[in-house]
């Protein structure tokens, strides 16, 4: 692996551990994390006492090429639907209520990281 895909890798990793601390402060459950479907993958998996939320994170170093919630395209969506899905045909839970989420992290050198929680985002 380049050192480049490794950073890459190291920042989203960091990126979700914030997210899942940020979730947890806020009460939520975290139920599954990475879960993988086929090529589709769901970041995040939790439950905020009302609904399954399936998260997408975004995490980047700078807004240089804009900002990381806008990098989750129609494309990335529908991977994220199929993937969810799936997780909910596993489970038994496909008449649950659920929603999708995005959280955007801009990392910040020497700065707290910016985290933008973006509910119902598609």
């Amino acid at each position: 692996m380049s050192t480049r895909a490794s950073h890459h890798l190291q920042t989203g990793s960091e990126g979700e551990d914030l997210a899942i601390s940020y979730l947890e402060r806020k009460g939520w459950t975290i139920l599954e994390r990475n879960y993988r479907f086929e090529r589709s993958e769901v970041d995040i998996v939790a439950y905020d006492q009302v609904c399954i939320v399936f998260l997408e994170v975004k995490t980047r170093r700078s807004s240089r090429f804009g900002y990381p919630e806008e990098s989750v395209d129609e494309r990335k969506q529908a991977h994220i639907h199929k993937a969810s899905m799936a997780w909910l045909y596993e489970r038994k839970m496909e008449k649950s209520p659920i929603r999708f989420d995005v959280i955007g992290i801009e990392l910040q050198h020497d700065l707290p990281p910016i985290i933008e929680h973006i509910e119902r985002a598609f």
